[in-house]
């Protein structure tokens, strides 16, 4: 029934200054993907969630990718 949601692979501990592998886990927009489309555990999403923050407050990831 449906599709299975595609399994996010996420090599070794969750670090915000991996900017690629953190981009990898947004949209287009900027925005954080959801548990569901990325397949994750709710503890990984959380750790996801964390680690993009911190690199958005670090001025390592943009907020949003507008180009305005």
């Amino acid at each position: 029934m449906g599709q299975e949601p595609r399994r996010a692979s996420i090599k070794g501990p969750i670090d915000y200054k991996n900017a690629e592998e953190l981009r990898r886990l947004m949209t287009n927009n900027g925005k954080i993907q959801s548990r569901k489309r990325l397949g994750l555990s709710a503890k990984e999403q959380k750790q996801i969630t964390q680690a993009i923050k911190r690199a958005r407050h670090m001025a390592i990831l943009p907020f949003t990718n507008a180009t305005a």
